[in-house]
């Protein structure tokens, strides 16, 4: 992937090493939260919902500004800041043409464990993204799991994940969120898995609309990428996850969706750069 030349955001917090106020989640407390995130890494569930029902202390952590990135200093990093650096290009291109204004992401760099607005994240639960502040999440060590755990190397791959996660930023600007969470709220378990399955397979449509229009402007694909892309969306369905974890699969309890699913859904995004093409609220 070509992206040394790409533009950097700097709408980047790199709060590695910062000390955690351990403290801020109440009721259940920490083990609450662990078995949570427990949950979260092995089921595929996506632990943003699941930590809407862990009690959150609203006491705010004292105001300590992250610091932003030094230009060089790490490579990793400049790759995650130029790949969200791609995506505000490209969706403020797309929601320009819709006659709408785009609000970019922030996203944040953590090590081990991190404070955000829906609780407190752990390495273990892998990137995600928080609407009530509307961040991302990383620890960039997961980066080694996606390529040692779940056979997914290269740096289209990394780059797929951080466009998923902005792919449910883009469905947050949109109301879609609300619109599936309040549908959520008023269904059984097996019609609210369906429709997270649902959320999060257009959250890979729009990332793989994100490459189309990436490409088309900065041509940053090299031979290659698309297949690191298609594998990672692969590698992390949940069939594949459950029988990896525990050795069966059920359907009913899928969150994000089959590696079938992810696959199709990223590939509709990356062939048509429609975001209209990725309804799958109404299409599956």
């Amino acid at each position: 992937m070509r992206w040394e030349s790409g533009r950097r955001s700097e709408n980047v917090e790199d709060r590695r090493g910062m000390p955690v106020r351990r403290g801020g989640l109440v009721g259940g407390g920490i083990g609450t939260v662990l078995v949570v995130l427990a949950l979260s890494y092995f089921l595929g569930v996506d632990p943003s919902l699941l930590l809407q029902n862990v009690p959150v202390d609203s006491t705010p952590a004292p105001a300590e500004p992250a610091p932003g990135l030094t230009p060089g200093a790490d490579p990793q990093a400049d790759f995650v800041a130029t790949v969200l650096g791609y995506t505000e290009d490209s969706w403020a291109a797309i929601f320009h043409d819709a006659g709408r204004t785009y609000e970019p992401a922030h996203l944040v760099l953590f090590s081990g464990a991190v404070e955000s607005a829906c609780g407190l994240g752990q390495a273990a639960m892998g990137p995600f993204y928080c609407p009530a502040d509307r961040k991302v999440y990383i620890d960039l060590d997961f980066y080694r799991d996606l390529r040692d755990r779940f056979q997914a190397p290269g740096d289209f791959a990394q780059a797929y994940v951080i466009a998923h996660e902005v792919g449910h930023h883009v469905q947050n600007l949109l109301g879609t969120s609300d619109e599936v969470q309040r549908a959520r709220q008023a269904a059984g378990e097996r019609e609210s898995n369906a429709l997270s399955v649902r959320l999060e397979l257009q959250a890979d449509c729009f990332a793989g609309v994100w490459a189309n229009r990436t490409e088309e402007a900065q041509r940053i694909l090299e031979q290659g990428d698309v297949e690191e892309g298609l594998a990672a969306a692969s590698a992390i369905g949940d069939d594949r996850l459950q029988q990896q974890g525990r050795g069966y699969v059920t359907p009913d309890s899928f969150t994000h969706g089959s590696s079938a699913q992810r696959v199709h859904w990223f590939r509709r995004g990356l062939e048509t750069g429609d975001p209209a093409q990725c309804d799958t609220l109404t299409e599956l």
